[in-house]
């Protein structure tokens, strides 16, 4: 396990539209505004569509199982990270019924609108959290 603290920076708003990709939408907001290394802190909006990935099996090494489709749904919760201006964001969203998620992929088109909200972390070296075993020094 390893613990860092760090400053929180800029805080970025994304407001995206109907119609948009949530995941395209966000690694634009990324270039855009210059963000090397931050954090997803939360997003809201609404989907008529969705693609996501979940882990497929519960040992290493894992697989991806994608999970797709259509219909109304609410964001209830979008995090995740910035590292070296790369996304990694997982999404939660909900229908009438159950709630759903994954890995966010490109195929979550907002409904109504969605959005998120990012902070830089200036001067924290984020790479290799994301990677598959110990975090190397």
């Amino acid at each position: 396990m390893t613990a860092r603290s760090i400053e929180l920076g800029r805080v970025v708003l994304v407001r995206m539209d109907p119609g948009e990709d949530v995941l395209t939408a966000l690694r634009a907001a990324v270039e855009r505004e210059g963000i090397r290394n931050g954090v997803i802190l939360s997003g809201v909006g609404s989907l008529n569509a969705f693609n996501v990935h979940v882990v497929g099996v519960p040992s290493l090494p894992t697989c991806d199982v994608f999970v797709h489709g259509d219909g109304a749904y609410d964001i209830l919760t979008l995090a995740g990270t910035v590292i070296e201006g790369r996304v990694h964001a997982h999404i939660t969203f909900s229908d009438t019924e159950k709630a759903y998620g994954g890995h966010l992929e490109e195929g979550c088109r907002v409904l109504t609108f969605a959005v998120a909200v990012l902070a830089e972390t200036p001067g924290a070296e984020l790479t290799g959290w994301d990677a598959v075993g110990p975090l190397r020094a």
